[in-house]
């Protein structure tokens, strides 16, 4: 069982900056993927990145690529989000997520394929 743990929202104006970091303990030995998602009122939760547990491919949507950077550190079981360059429409409840069955790449961005939710943490953008 992996359990998560989000930190690092808050909020910020239009332009600048937030790193999200979540830890992870439990059976993460088992961690194949890890991704950051994201919910805005009245809408559904959207991929944002991912990162394999072991190598270091990472995926983006097109929303985010080139302003948001995902990270890992397999010492201390933790997934970052570095976010530059915020927008408005990046307000949302960012979540973590984890999963310990290896997906070809188009799979990672699918949230059904996750085993293992944080509690998400609010980052609002404004203008």
């Amino acid at each position: 069982q992996v359990q998560l743990v989000e930190s690092g929202g808050g909020s910020v104006r239009a332009g600048d900056s937030l790193r999200l970091s979540c830890a992870a303990s439990g059976g993460t030995f088992s961690t194949q993927a890890m991704a950051w998602f994201r919910q805005a009122p009245g809408k559904e939760r959207e991929f944002v990145a991912a990162i394999r547990w072991s190598g270091s491919t990472t995926y983006y949507a097109d929303s985010v690529k080139g302003r948001f950077t995902i990270s890992r550190d397999n010492i201390k079981n933790t997934v970052d989000l570095q976010m530059n360059s915020l927008k408005p429409e990046d307000t949302a409840v960012y979540y973590c997520a984890a999963t310990t069955v290896y997906y070809i790449s188009i799979l990672l961005l699918q949230r059904s394929r996750y085993d293992y939710w944080g509690q998400g943490t609010q980052v609002t953008v404004s203008s």
